[in-house]
């Protein structure tokens, strides 16, 4: 099962709507299902996208910029169909593979970004890509807001959802769609 929310940056604060994902089949189309969602052009809006406990997305669109993406758990998001769409897009094509690879955020929080020798479990995609065990994209997404890229790193699939939006002032406004 799938918990899908749209939260909108206004100068009032965030406003919430669950959504849809059933006539989505890009990142494209939630880019623009995103993008409907904001008052005003230029608005960043948040899309998180969970599956039970298994893994969490998140897509940030501010205006017209390309989307940022990051996923929790990319093997887990790899076996659900929304969930490839994120890796997908993250992993682009081949000749993309080795620097969105290179972006793939460590597992254990070091500075120094290499994982440890027994996290470096890969699986592959339905397309026959290579996907790292672990969260892959974006792990800055959300740090201008007040989740650094350690705390995104540090949450557990459960109630991360519920985490970020609360550190990111929207707490309330997310309960409500659920």
């Amino acid at each position: 099962m799938y918990f899908a929310a749209l939260l909108a940056r206004t100068e009032d604060g965030w406003e919430a709507s669950d959504t849809e994902l059933d006539n989505v089949e890009t990142l494209a189309d939630l880019a623009d299902l995103a993008r409907e969602s904001a008052a005003d052009d230029g608005e960043t809006v948040i899309v998180f996208i969970e599956q039970e406990d298994a893994w969490f997305g998140i897509v940030r669109v501010d205006g017209e910029d390309d989307p940022r993406v990051f996923v929790s758990n990319a093997t887990a998001a790899a076996r659900s169909s929304y969930g490839e769409i994120l890796t997908s897009e993250i992993l682009g094509d081949d000749d993309d593979m080795d620097s969105a690879l290179d972006e793939l955020v460590d597992l254990d929080g070091t500075e120094d970004g290499e994982p440890e020798a027994d996290a470096d479990v890969d699986v592959a995609d339905s397309d026959g890509k290579v996907l790292p065990a672990g969260p892959l994209g974006d792990g800055r997404i959300l740090a201008d807001l007040g989740v650094s890229e350690r705390e995104l790193l540090a949450l557990e699939s459960g109630d991360a959802l519920g985490e970020i939006a609360e550190a990111i002032g929207a707490g309330e406004i997310l309960e409500a769609v659920r």
